[in-house]
């Protein structure tokens, strides 16, 4: 059976990043629109909010106060899930439990940090400025640098937890970075996944997928010059969507000024649509995956975002992962290329803009 003839049938899909299988039931809705689409959450309506602890000016609750910043502006978290001072693995009475591999623990060391991304408490990455968003891109880059450059660290993982939703208690535009001295569970699955596809085939896993992609080009949402923003085939979330280079770089440190400019127009391009599907401030994790920063060569990894929105079938139905989902396997009934083809018309005009 093609790829074609399963769009109506039960059936699973294989993600070879995590290595695992995907079930899409296309059957039980062939469509998105059903239920009541209402409006939900809009952005904030005020430039400043004294009450913000991210506003600049502001002190935030850890009782520092912030600058009067008027761009990005970058701190170590007040309440950080990870602390830099935490034992380390030369001290193994203090940093290692492990009980016949049964009970086993070990000390994390890491960093936690928090970007505004703007000044403006009204702000998100689809209504702010190209150049705006640029730089964000830029300071992105300089973290990763700084943070990926400590001897200790391994992996940084920058992501933004946008809308209630998510978990985001603040709607002040800001992510968050969080450095591992170890490489966290999905990055390891996907670096496995990549090194044993590289050393198979001798190329890189996610050129060659974006080259079907662009072949099949059903799944694409919108692409540029140096990126393709698409629904992978193997979405687990109704509206999931990646970004991938298309040039094989490995980081945010690999990218050239053009490069740079076009990651942050499809990052724009991109979420401007997801406000646009169900005319609400959309919520998603966003976050990019990049080579580990330990001391190796990796010529297998390629640089990448994952979006994980969580709103189904309007701005107030939300998709919940329970079940057969917790228990056996990720699923999804609305099929990747129809989420592509919904989120691929909306066009790039913000819905608080249009005239």
């Amino acid at each position: 059976m093609t790829a074609r003839g399963l769009s109506d049938a039960p059936h699973s899909r294989w993600n070879p990043l995590l290595r695992e299988w995907v079930l899409v039931s296309p059957h039980r809705t062939q469509r998105p629109w059903l239920g009541q689409v209402a409006t939900a959450t809009s952005p904030p309506q005020v430039e400043y909010d004294p009450e913000c602890y991210l506003c600049p000016g502001n002190s935030r609750a850890g009782g520092a106060r912030n600058p009067v910043y008027t761009g990005t502006f970058v701190f170590d978290n007040d309440y950080p899930a990870l602390l830099p001072d935490a034992p380390t693995s030369q001290d193994a009475q203090a940093s290692q439990v492990d009980q016949e591999g049964l009970i086993v623990a070990r000390a994390e060391r890491g960093i936690c940090r928090v970007v505004c991304f703007s000044p403006r408490h009204d702000l998100t990455i689809p209504r702010m400025q190209p150049e705006e968003v640029r730089a964000v891109v830029d300071v992105w880059t300089d973290q990763y640098r700084e943070l990926g450059a400590i001897p200790w660290v391994q992996h940084v993982q920058i992501f933004e937890n946008r809308g209630t939703l998510m978990g985001a208690s603040n709607p002040h535009p800001h992510c968050q970075i969080w450095v591992n001295e170890t490489l966290p569970n999905q990055p390891a699955r996907e670096l496995a996944a990549q090194t044993e596809y590289f050393e198979k085939h001798g190329t890189c896993l996610l050129c060659s997928y974006l080259r079907i992609e662009q072949n099949d080009r059903v799944r694409l949402v919108a692409e540029n010059e140096s990126f393709a923003a698409l629904v992978p085939y193997w979405a687990v979330w109704p509206f999931e969507t990646m970004i991938l280079s298309r040039r094989h770089v490995a980081s945010l440190l690999d990218l050239n000024d053009a490069e740079r400019n076009d990651l942050a127009a499809i990052m724009r391009s991109l979420t401007i649509r997801y406000d646009n599907l169900f005319s609400t401030a959309f919520p998603y994790t966003m976050g990019f995956h990049q080579q580990p920063t330990d001391d190796k060569p990796h010529p297998e990894w390629h640089f990448h975002a994952h979006y994980f929105p969580p709103l189904l079938r309007s701005a107030t139905v939300q998709k919940f992962m329970v079940g057969y989902e917790m228990l056996a396997s990720p699923q999804r009934d609305i099929t990747a290329e129809s989420a592509a083809s919904h989120l691929r018309g909306l066009g790039e005009v913000h819905f608080l803009d249009r005239g």
